[in-house]
Parts: C-alpha cells; structure tokens; sequence
C-alpha cells in the first residue's frame, strides 16, 4: 500500500452514531436514491422521517456503527444479531454515501467489522450478508473481504414492490484463521 493510501485510510474509522452530531450526515446518503436503490428502506425525504427512524432503530441497536472520513458519518454498517437457536450467526449490512464509492472504503469497514465482531459476540459463529443479484459493486466488497459466495436465493425478499433474487455470502469465525 502506498504512503498515500495509508494516511487515507488512517482518516477512516468506525464509532457509534451520535443522534445529535450525525443526523445530517446520515440524510446525506439516506436522501440519496442511488445509495437507497437496494436498501430495504425507501429514501428519507425529511429530516423527522430520519430522527424517527434513528430513534426507533440505531440508538439501541447491538452493533450500529458510522463509517467515518475525518469523523464526519459517511455510512455506517450494522450487524443484525439473531437471537433463540439461531444466535450463532448475525447480518451484516452496510450502505455509503455514493461520492465515496470505489474508493476501498466499504470493503475497508467490512474488513474491521470481522476482524472484531467474533471477539465481541463471542456466540457468533458466522456474519452472512444478503446481497441484490443486481448489486454488483457490493458482492465485490464482500469477495475481496473473504466472504464466501453460497448461492443465489431466487424470489427472495419483495423490496419496494418487486420480489427480488438474492445472493448469501458468509464469513465464518474459521475463515479469519
């Protein structure tokens, strides 16, 4: 990696979302139709709609981070953790503002979250991500992780209005050894 690369990634971290300080980051890519186009959730188009939607989801969720440039939110990841028999795996999810796109940053919080997330849930066995077979750029993030590509699950999830085909990667605490 180049000095250049370096102090760039050197400006990212991950933290917990901040209700107060983050909420106008957040709408910048929660506004955005391009970053919103496979998320479960339709854009926010005022600023209540994402407070009401931070208070309800983010502030007490188990594992919700921001992505940060220079510690201003530019995304943020989430592990979902299922519970009862199934608390051995959790969910990952992650979304970008789209001016960061291409740029190393989704795989770069990927790569963080599994490093740490065995340790810190240490009943997780395995982090699966559920991937829009149209979402091209975000299996790429996944495979250069390490994420294993297991298939497509057809007519999956209805996702605003149209049922959608979807691919399940895995990462497995043994695949990081």
């Amino acid at each position: 990696m180049s000095s250049k690369d370096q102090e760039f990634y050197s400006k990212l971290s991950l933290r917990p979302f901040d209700p107060v300080t983050d909420v106008d980051d957040f709408m910048v890519w929660a506004s955005d139709d391009r970053v919103t186009q496979f998320c479960s959730w339709d854009s926010y188009t005022a600023k209540e709609q994402a407070i009401e939607y931070i208070t309800k989801n983010v502030v007490n969720h188990s594992y919700y981070k921001v992505i940060c440039l220079n510690n201003r939110a530019i995304g943020a990841i989430s592990v979902i953790l299922n519970e009862g028999n199934d608390k051995c795996r959790g969910e990952l999810g992650y979304v970008l503002g789209s001016q960061f796109w291409g740029k190393g940053i989704a795989t770069w919080a990927v790569k963080m979250v599994v490093s740490t997330i065995f340790e810190e849930r240490p009943e997780l066995e395995r982090v699966e991500a559920l991937v829009d077979v149209e979402n091209v750029g975000s299996q790429k993030v996944l495979e250069k992780v390490g994420f294993v590509r297991e298939g497509v699950l057809r007519k999956y999830v209805v996702q605003k209005g149209r049922t959608r085909d979807m691919v399940m990667f895995s990462f497995l605490r043994t695949d990081g050894s």
